[in-house]
């Protein structure tokens, strides 16, 4: 069976790509692999193009090099000397009109003492902070609060607002008070559950032990995400069908039909790469318990306005700005790419910016709901980035610009609110024989969780295969 296996990956982002990869790996040049994807490109949310005669990435720009799933399949691939780290820089957080420094010693945000927000928080809440240790904690073992909420509730909400949401925001599109503690910051849960007097405790510890970690935390490719996608198809030598939207997923003996628009085909094993909602609604009619929490599940969209401007354009000091929440900008977050990432910067290069809107709860309008949107999110860009500008003492850009290029990410991410990955948990617990789950929406949102839980997946369909 499994040198002569059939079977079906729905779903072409980076989950499905590298479960396609694995699977051609364990089962052979004779296994027939097909991979069908909805949309005229594979990739899901890793997208690069080219703005300004540059490459860069529009979707998901960068990976954790401490975490071994990315940096291992990238090395498996041969493209290990594409890895990059990023500059010096650092990114700022405006508040208040004006730029601040990130806050450091923190975890995902969360200052490990009030001097890493002072400047920045209210001066009640750096009171609150300070006298934080002597508070007692009421925390139950295993409680899964909101880190908004606790958060707010120990440190205050203006750490909350312009510390804690900036960082999570930019990874989550959402807002802290809709992220479980849990999901996002295990490490610090399990340390609150182990006995730890206080937060204050809490984060400092997890800060000691992070510093003793040494290199960089992130890197990306030179060329961008392609080039990881591109190596990702050819490896993995799948029939891959673009603009072919599966409609249903249903048993059929000894294993699955699959239903597109036009046509019926059998499988021995299938591979759900899409985002849980899509997942429950391909299994609503065969699977229903599985299919309701697959479907409960919400979504987080965002969009990016990729900038190029003139070569040689300054911009501020930074990496990028992280904007706290309500400070009054339109923009979430700007990333200066050519600031961040040595290989975009050259002198006769454009100046790379990218600026990012919408989360979970603001959800940006669709084109066909606000006609002209997309002008006006080029125009809101460019306005920020001027303000941004102008508060650093440098001059406004926005009469610099040589390209812009919008992308729309509608349901990008799954928001991981408290309970989220226990109920996750479950569902690939009963998933039912030779159908497999992967995407970001099971053990995280990154493109290592991403790839690690793909590879778990095409490993359980291997086990059911044998």
């Amino acid at each position: 069976m499994p040198g002569s296996a059939r079977v079906a990956i729905v779903g072409g982002g980076i989950s499905g790509l590298t479960a396609a990869y694995r699977l051609r790996r364990a089962l052979g040049a004779d296994a027939a692999l097909d991979l069908f994807e909805s949309s005229d490109r594979t990739g899901g949310v890793l997208h690069t193009t080219t703005v300004g005669d540059q490459a860069v990435d529009v979707g998901a720009e960068a990976f954790i090099v401490r975490r071994p799933e990315a940096l291992d399949l990238v090395t498996e691939l041969g493209l290990a000397d594409r890895i990059v780290s990023p500059t010096p820089r650092r990114p700022a957080v405006w508040s208040g009109g004006r730029l601040h420094p990130l806050p450091s010693p923190a975890l995902m945000g969360i200052p490990a003492t009030p001097a890493a927000v002072e400047g920045l928080a209210e001066p009640g809440d750096l009171d609150r902070m300070a006298a934080e240790a002597g508070r007692p904690l009421d925390w139950q073992t295993g409680a899964d609060p909101s880190v908004g909420a606790l958060v707010a509730d120990r440190f205050g909400e203006s750490v909350v607002a312009r510390s804690v949401d900036p960082m999570l925001g930019g990874v989550y599109s959402s807002l802290a008070g809709e992220i479980g503690l849990r999901e996002a910051l295990p490490a610090l849960a399990a340390r609150l559950d182990g006995g730890a007097p206080s937060l204050t405790a809490a984060v400092n510890d997890l800060v000691s032990a992070g510093a003793a970690v040494t290199g960089p935390v992130f890197g990306t490719l030179v060329g961008g995400y392609g080039v990881l996608l591109d190596a990702l198809r050819s490896a993995a030598a799948a029939d891959v069908r673009c603009e072919s939207r599966v409609v249903d997923v249903e048993p059929a003996e000894d294993g699955w039909l699959v239903r597109t628009v036009d046509a019926a085909h059998t499988y021995d094993a299938v591979l759900l790469a899409t985002p849980a909602w899509e997942s429950g609604r391909l299994l609503r009619g065969s699977v229903p318990d599985l299919a309701a929490p697959l479907e409960a599940v919400r979504a987080a969209s965002s969009v990016v306005v990729s900038i190029a401007l003139s070569p040689s354009t300054p911009l501020p000091e930074h990496s990028g700005v992280l904007v706290g929440t309500g400070e009054g900008l339109r923009a979430k977050a700007f990333t200066f790419s050519s600031q961040k990432w040595a290989h975009l910067a050259a002198p006769d290069r454009p100046v790379s910016v990218r600026a990012s809107f919408g989360r979970f709860g603001a959800p940006v309008p669709e084109p066909g709901d606000e006609p002209g949107v997309d002008d006006r999110l080029r125009a809101e860009a460019l306005e920020d980035l001027d303000e941004v500008c102008r508060s650093a003492g440098a001059t406004p850009v926005s009469d610099r610009v040589v390209d812009t290029r919008v992308r729309r990410w509608t349901g990008g991410l799954p928001v991981y609110g408290p309970g989220h990955l226990t109920a996750m948990a479950q569902i690939i617990a009963a998933r039912p024989r030779r159908l497999a789950l992967a995407g970001s929406s099971y053990a995280g949102v990154g493109v290592p969780a991403c790839i690690g839980q793909a590879g778990r997946s095409a490993a359980a369909l291997l086990d059911d295969l044998r």
